[in-house]
């Protein structure tokens, strides 16, 4: 066709779960007594480790426990699987082979059963937060990942639009906002007003590729040219000690030199980082770091002195060079009184209470708006095809409705294809194919003109409708872009081997979790500190050995402590 132009106490009713499903951790969240409040797991903390790991008995460890095992198992363990939500990547961990969506669908799983220890109740529903400029595909990979883990997803909210619930009702103020946010794996900027009870996006947009592992991976890349190794050189392990090292190094940044010394190689070696190199390593990501905030504002009408505020969220934000970054481009001090880690998990829980009609958030109205443009292939004249004509540009407000006139491309046409693209590139190849259909059409000897209108609406259903303005025909054709797009046997497939699988007991991960740190405590250190933790290691061993569970509590506790002063 030619262009003619996102426990205490049991309780009674269904509990109300938001769930931040990070790159790096994630967190529950329950709308209890007025307000939402974080859920601790069985390790009594707020974050749990989006990390998996597959134990030498066989049984799957999800939180910390896999963590610490990151460093003396890589083959046995994987983490920021989430950056591959939706695309063919495959995990193998011991004699296991997991999807992406089947890692992410054993940490949901793991804070369900927190969530389910917490109420005294089963729970079966839960909004959940993604990226803002997650595709269609990672949405529905994102959806079928709760299905494995028993939860029905009520509604997909972007992270920052959840981060800025939370912030609103936390702050009952009426402004401007520009909420930031940088997590281990992806990057959201959206800009937003505050008119309480309202609350309207205006503008969101991204990058998908870039977050705190980014970071670290490019300060990775710098120490190991430094030394003159390689990636390849290394052991699993041992590059997996190096990686741990460097993130360490990473989080005690601060305003001065640092020294990394390492040896896990059986070499001893040290990396000086000044600030002149660290700004020279991470200059091209800080970078990337200004277009969204550029295009965010731009498709917003907004300059920056315009803004009344700026909310930071995600634990990358932590870091003084992003900071700094975003007080230099705004002239401005961001808020930082709300823990970035914690409040997308808080504004999920705050939505489903809408979502419940709760008593207490019942007035509050949340927009949101659609972060890609959609569109179809077209043509431009006889000789140019594969165009891309949009017919709802990005961050229109939705629910939405628009439409866009074509024309048949031959007066002999017998079929016409519609084929839905999402995406910011003036050519379809360059974007991404969301579905396709054909109609059949009745030849009239000459050129026929069709209306396409697509109906968006807050739920992810985009609804095709076609007419034929000469005869008056019309198709309607539904694309449902919340529920996955898998067909019956992959999924079947993925529900059969998640459920052979032997998850670690939860009342024994505290245990578990503990001989992981000492483990690699054990592995990273030298000298002296290895002996004694590795004495730590024997004695906690006896310790399970004998069954005592006050005695295996209160030894537990200390080895933690101890560990947690040798920052292990």
């Amino acid at each position: 066709m030619q262009d003619a132009s996102s426990s205490p106490t049991p309780v009674e009713s269904a509990p109300l779960l938001g769930i931040d499903l990070g790159t790096t951790n994630s967190l529950i969240a329950v709308w209890q007594d007025g307000k939402a409040q974080l859920i601790a797991n069985a390790v009594g903390e707020v974050l749990t480790p989006s990390v998996v790991s597959v134990d030498e008995d066989g049984s799957i460890l999800v939180g910390s426990a896999a963590r610490a095992r990151l460093t003396t198992h890589p083959h046995r363990t994987a983490a920021a699987f989430k950056r591959f939500m939706g695309s063919d990547k495959r995990f193998e961990l011991g004699e296991h082979r997991f999807t992406p969506e089947e890692l992410s669908a054993l940490v949901l799983g793991s804070l369900k059963q927190d969530a389910e220890a917490y109420l005294g109740c089963p729970v079966s529903e839960a909004v959940i937060s993604v990226p803002a400029y997650f595709s269609d595909e990672q949405r529905k990979r994102t959806v079928f990942a709760a299905e494995l883990a028993g939860l029905k997803v009520q509604r997909l909210i972007n992270e920052p639009t959840a981060a800025a619930m939370a912030y609103g009702l936390h702050e009952q103020k009426f402004e401007r906002t520009l909420v930031f946010d940088l997590g281990g794996g992806t990057f959201d900027v959206t800009v937003l007003e505050y008119a309480l009870p309202l609350i309207e996006v205006h503008a969101s947009t991204g990058d998908n590729y870039l977050g705190g592992e980014d970071f670290t991976d490019a300060l990775l890349k710098a120490c190991l040219s430094d030394w003159q190794l390689t990636l390849e050189s290394l052991e699993p392990q041992a590059l997996a000690s190096l990686h741990d090292a460097i993130e360490q190094l990473k989080r005690d940044i601060g305003e001065g030199s640092l020294t990394l010394t390492w040896n896990g190689d059986g070499q001893a070696r040290e990396w000086l980082l000044d600030q002149a190199r660290l700004q020279s390593i991470w200059a091209p990501l800080l970078a990337r770091v200004r277009t969204p905030i550029e295009q965010a504002l731009r498709d917003a009408r907004l300059s920056p002195r315009e803004l009344d505020s700026l909310v930071l969220v995600g634990g990358a934000t932590r870091m003084p060079q992003i900071q700094q970054l975003v007080a230099k481009l705004f002239g401005r001090l961001p808020y930082r009184h709300l823990d970035p880690d914690t409040i997308v998990a808080l504004g999920a829980a705050s939505q489903a209470a809408c979502k419940a009609r709760d008593a207490a958030i019942d007035e509050l109205i949340l927009t949101d708006v659609c972060p890609y443009t959609l569109g179809v292939a077209s043509s431009r004249g006889e000789e140019v095809s594969g165009a891309f004509t949009p017919i709802i540009e990005r961050n229109t407000v939705i629910p939405t409705s628009r439409v866009q006139r074509f024309y048949s491309t031959h007066p002999e046409q017998k079929v016409v294809r519609i084929a839905v693209y999402q995406g910011e590139r003036p050519w379809v190849r360059d974007n991404i194919l969301v579905d396709s259909f054909e109609i059949p059409l009745q030849p009239t000897g000459q050129v026929q003109s069709l209306d396409v209108r697509f109906s968006y609406d807050i739920n992810g259903l985009l609804e095709v409708d076609v007419t034929f303005l000469e005869t008056g025909h019309k198709h309607s054709h539904s694309i449902d872009r919340s529920p996955t797009g898998l067909d019956s046997e992959a999924r079947q497939a993925s529900h059969e081997r998640l459920a052979r699988l032997k998850i670690h007991p939860r009342d024994a991960l505290p245990n578990r979790t503990l001989l992981a740190r000492l483990e690699r405590a054990w592995m990273q250190s030298l000298g002296d500190e290895r002996d004694l933790i590795g004495s730590w290691l024997d004695a906690f061993n006896a310790v399970l050995a004998g069954q005592q569970a006050a005695e295996i509590s209160r030894q537990r506790l200390q080895l933690s402590q101890a560990l947690d002063e040798l920052r292990y």
